[in-house]
């Protein structure tokens, strides 16, 4: 079993706003990226609609794992040449995009929280993941393995998650005030992410 270390280190850049900052490491002590760092807060605010993209670009998805907050509408760009089935029968949002190159007709809205696995019908290889959350102050991990979020202070749920999570984390209560540090531990197991492979198409140039 490996281990995940996160610490969240978090100050104040205002009277009411908190800046956060989580640093992701694996049991190494190596920059992990790919987690999904989510602060729902006590009293949640209403929030505008927003919006994201999960290209297929070179036989794979970009990016491998997304954050979203409900009700935000995703678009799947084809940037290949060859024609992609993009598809979810996650219970968070079931959907079936058949064989097309460039962008489909219209976004789909991601509407329900959970996580939603993507594929592809045509290329079984193809994964990606969108974690979407009840929080709009929500991000992943790069691959300097941070996680940056304003949020204002106050009480928080603070939310893990990563595809290679061996179990569920549970949440954990904070409230976020200055000069806090707080470490949690998440175990995974490492896998290889979806690569493109040695010998493919080029990218799709069309409109």
């Amino acid at each position: 079993m490996q281990h995940m270390l996160l610490v969240l280190v978090m100050g104040l850049s205002g009277i009411c706003q908190a800046a956060v900052t989580v640093q992701v490491q694996d049991q190494t002590g190596q920059p992990l990226e790919d987690a999904v760092v989510e602060l729902v807060a006590s009293t949640p605010a209403v929030q505008p609609a927003t919006s994201a993209e999960v290209r297929q670009q070179d036989l794979t998805f970009v990016p491998f794992v997304s954050a979203v907050m409900q009700g935000a509408q995703v678009d799947f760009p084809n940037m290949d040449k060859t024609r992609h089935h993009v598809y979810s029968f996650s219970p968070a949002k079931e959907f079936e995009l058949k064989l097309y190159v460039g962008k489909p007709e219209a976004p789909i809205l991601f509407d329900k929280a959970g996580i939603v696995a993507l594929g592809c019908n045509i290329h079984d290889y193809m994964q990606a993941y969108i974690y979407v959350g009840t929080s709009p102050y929500l991000a992943v991990s790069g691959a300097d393995g941070k996680v940056r979020l304003q949020v204002p202070a106050g009480e928080y749920q603070l939310r893990l998650w990563h595809p290679w999570q061996n179990a569920d984390w549970q949440p954990l209560s904070l409230t976020l005030a200055e000069d806090q540090t707080h470490q949690v531990s998440l175990a995974i197991t490492h896998q290889q992410k979806p690569q493109k492979p040695k010998k493919g198409f080029g990218a799709y140039t069309g409109s």
